[in-house]
């Protein structure tokens, strides 16, 4: 690293998990261009990563195969690690009960409804970090 704002741009890991390898590696990307570290998952399987890994942060898909996305938020804060969680969906339970409402009431630290803007990501990224203030119209959880 040259210089202390390349140090500032690694400050932080993240772990995406999205069954969806296009936005996966699209999101990898655009986290990667910002100077994040990123650890790529196609199902919450991958959680271990978060200890093993040292990642600072969680951005989850909701809707996967084998482990989806709500039960990957509960094995995270029944393991008891600090990691800020952003889940981001498109899709709903049933027609009437969202996803993201229910990441939500189970501790998300954000949401973020596909389609998003990556500009929209960053800036949820930066907040749940404690990097910027965040102005976009993702959602807080608290």
């Amino acid at each position: 690293m040259d210089s202390a704002s390349d140090v500032a741009l690694h400050r932080s890991s993240i772990l995406v998990v999205d069954d969806n390898s296009t936005l996966r590696e699209t999101l990898a990307a655009v986290l990667e261009d910002a100077g994040y570290k990123v650890f790529q998952a196609s199902n919450g399987k991958a959680v271990a990563d978060i200890r093993h890994e040292g990642v600072a942060l969680l951005i989850t898909d909701l809707v996967m195969p084998e482990r989806e996305g709500i039960e990957t938020i509960r094995h995270i804060l029944r393991e008891g690690p600090n990691v800020p969680i952003i889940a981001i969906s498109g899709g709903t339970l049933t027609g009437t009960a969202d996803f993201l409402a229910m990441a939500r009431e189970l501790g998300a630290t954000a949401i973020l409804r596909k389609p998003f803007e990556p500009i929209e990501l960053l800036l949820l990224v930066e907040r749940c970090l404690g990097d910027a203030p965040a102005t976009s119209r993702a959602n807080l959880a608290d």
